[in-house]
């Protein structure tokens, strides 16, 4: 088994993939006007519409829900993500911080209400994890 994407159901395609577009630089492919794909060389991020959700069985999921899963991005200098993010994102969780795990993060919320992180590791031991 090989893990494929992380998924978010939105009421608004447009408006989360034009966030996620300016965030991470990527253009999202537009495989229907309900679906879209940010690819990484790490991982994809797939936006679909709450249209959806009937073909994954009634009730399988609610747009604008989430309150346990963040997504995490790898950067390379989170304060200068900070500072081109500052007008794009509406709330911030927290400003850059050093975690006791060896990354610098930052976590703010998509238009959705999605947590989203992107850190830098600044210990040994952290880039090593990030390079395997």
């Amino acid at each position: 088994m090989q893990f494929a994407a992380t998924r978010i159901i939105t009421d608004d395609v447009d408006t989360l993939v034009a966030f996620y577009e300016r965030v991470t630089g990527v253009t999202a492919a537009r495989l229907h006007p309900l679906f879209a794909e940010v690819r990484t060389d790490t991982g994809t991020l797939a936006i679909a519409s709450s249209a959806t959700i009937p073909l994954l069985g009634e009730h399988a999921a609610a747009p604008r829900a989430n309150r346990s899963v963040i997504l995490d991005f790898l950067v390379d200098d989170v304060d200068a993500v900070y500072a081109t993010l500052q007008g794009v994102v509406e709330t911030f969780v927290n400003e850059p911080t050093d975690m006791p795990w060896g990354n610098r993060s930052l976590l703010f919320r998509d238009p959705d209400g999605n947590l989203v992180n992107v850190f830098t590791p600044i210990t040994a031991d952290a880039g090593e994890r990030v390079a395997s």
